[in-house]
């Protein structure tokens, strides 16, 4: 072969080769990451959201798209490793929800994109600059809401007018718990109620827990935010009912589950909306230009067999207003 002949083989090669890998990686399919910090049991109605969200943009679980699903089982320790196996699968975008999950995403990843279907104050975490222009690898949904604390008070004052002392179950290791007491605090001030914060920090400091409240003997009690106690409803439920206490919680899975009534984001709502903004990371937006959006839509449910079982009457004025009521 002529020496002329063999150089313009040689950069047609050149120039295919790119086309050609290029191509194969066009083909490749999406691979999606998801680190939630419960069981799969507890979190099963916002995966089949989260799945059908994707399905509004086209993604289909098996066929268009690959997940990898990681669970902590209600333990933090386990969130980082969980982080870090993700990280090393090579997926394309990571979906997680609760502060803890996601601060353990961004200490093991500072590229792959981190979307965050439920998130405190994710400012005050250090896991972006700022609400509207993130910057770095992450965006998402936060549910920091002022007047969250104020409205689940009230809700206890009408439905039980004569209410003084209230008890306030929350996680001591979430900061989201922290900023929803600070506020509850405050209300409960101009409401003229006595808050006994009852904390927990694990899975097994709920019996601990029960055993506060007990002996501060509140006339109803509130839960704040949290995943682990969101893991823990069924028995958190229980426990209220059984002591005959009114109780309001942040999500409609309490309620589902034979609690009295609850308030706050819709997290069905987050996670569709979580859906779209994989939607959009896939087809090459970047996290940091995705602002973090807030609540558009609240959940105000409650169970009418509960509340009988109670004792107790839901003025029907604020059932007027309810999202949805449970029979």
């Amino acid at each position: 072969m002529r020496r002329r002949d063999f150089i313009v083989l040689l950069a047609g090669g050149a120039t295919m080769c790119p086309l050609r890998i290029y191509a194969q990686q066009s083909q490749r399919t999406p691979r999606i990451g998801v680190l939630l910090p419960g069981k799969p049991a507890s979190f099963s109605q916002r995966a089949k959201v989260f799945l059908d969200g994707l399905k509004e943009h086209g993604h289909v679980e098996g066929k268009t798209i690959e997940i990898e699903w990681k669970w902590g089982h209600d333990q933090v320790d386990t969130l980082s490793e969980l982080a870090a196996e993700l990280v090393r699968s090579n997926v394309d975008v990571i979906v997680t929800g609760g502060t803890p999950t996601a601060k353990a995403l961004k200490a093991a990843t500072q590229t792959i994109p981190i979307v965050m279907a439920i998130v405190g104050d994710p400012v005050g975490a250090g896991l972006v600059n700022s609400l509207a222009r993130p910057g770095g690898n992450a965006t998402g949904f936060s549910i920091v809401s002022p007047e969250l604390g104020a409205k689940r008070l009230e809700l206890l004052k009408e439905i039980v007018p004569t209410v003084s002392s209230v008890a306030v179950l929350l996680n001591i290791n979430n900061p989201l718990s922290q900023i929803e007491l600070k506020e509850m605090q405050t209300a409960a001030q101009a409401m003229r109620l006595q808050l006994h914060p009852v904390e927990i920090s694990t899975e097994d400091g709920l019996e601990d827990a029960f055993a506060a409240m007990n002996k501060a003997a509140p006339q109803a009690f509130v839960v704040l935010t949290d995943p682990i106690l969101f893991s823990q409803r069924k028995r958190t439920v229980e426990f209220a009912n059984m002591k005959r206490l009114p109780a309001v919680y942040f999500f409609k899975g309490f309620v589902e589950g034979g609690g009295l009534m609850s308030y706050g984001p819709s997290d069905d709502d987050l996670y569709r909306r979580a859906a779209g903004y994989v939607d959009k990371i896939l087809k090459g937006a970047k996290p940091g230009d995705l602002p973090v959006e807030q609540p558009t839509k609240f959940d105000l449910v409650f169970n009418l067999t509960t509340a009988r079982t109670l004792g107790l009457t839901v003025p029907p004025m604020l059932l007027a207003t309810a999202d949805e009521v449970i029979e």
